[in-house]
């Protein structure tokens, strides 16, 4: 049997597994969603956010990229967070990288690999933030993994930075957001960081004023 014809066997295995052990459960997801937090994690097929924190399809609303950015000119994940925000009211949003990142490493060279440079180009201004810090990590493994957390951090700070948080911080003080590393060796997670809404406290110079956009 081929992997995909695997797939598609096991599909059908877990459909028959979940109605066995409730026969509502596929009724439940399929009337409506509503989960308390929003992933933004990397794509890497070892981190699924449902398996690594015990959690059964509905609980998590999921977007994934190449080291787990929140980049400004995304589109994609702006919607994602507009519409988790907005629409769904998500409480939490959990920033989660993972131990090993390849894209996290991948900034670390001068080589062209094509299209995904201007990918890496947002690690590598994380990187240059923190750059003696970095450095100072003489192990090559844990001066990737010092730069994953780094990144982490500051994508949870850009999440602050877009006018989507700071509206819902502003109307109804939510959502927290959460920084988290995931460790492949041990399946672990490792919180990093847990920013709380106060509109107050953000950097004015990156605080929108709403009265005035109206």
């Amino acid at each position: 049997m081929n992997a995909y014809d695997k797939l598609l066997l096991q599909n059908k295995a877990w459909s028959k597994e979940r109605i066995a052990a409730d026969k509502d459960f596929f009724k439940r997801l399929e009337s409506r969603q509503s989960p308390k937090f929003l992933w933004i994690g990397c794509s890497d097929s070892r981190v699924p956010a449902n398996e690594i924190t015990g959690t059964p399809p509905g609980d998590i609303f999921v977007h994934r990229n190449i080291a787990n950015m929140v980049v400004h000119t995304d589109l994609n994940m702006l919607s994602v967070l507009e519409y988790a925000v907005k629409i769904l009211k998500v409480d939490h949003i959990i920033v989660c990288g993972h131990y090993g990142c390849g894209g996290i490493g991948a900034a670390f060279s001068n080589s062209n690999l094509g299209l995904i440079n201007k990918w890496l180009r947002n690690i590598k201004e994380v990187y240059k933030i923190h750059q003696k810090e970095v450095d100072d990590v003489k192990d090559p493994e844990d001066r990737v993994n010092k730069l994953v957390e780094l990144n982490v951090i500051e994508q949870c700070r850009d999440l602050v930075k877009t006018s989507i948080i700071q509206n819902a911080w502003k109307v109804r003080k939510a959502p927290e957001i959460h920084g988290w590393v995931y460790g492949l060796g041990d399946g672990l997670i490792n919180e990093l960081i847990t920013i709380e809404p106060d509109f107050e406290k953000i950097d004015p110079i990156f605080r929108y004023d709403f009265d005035q956009l109206g």
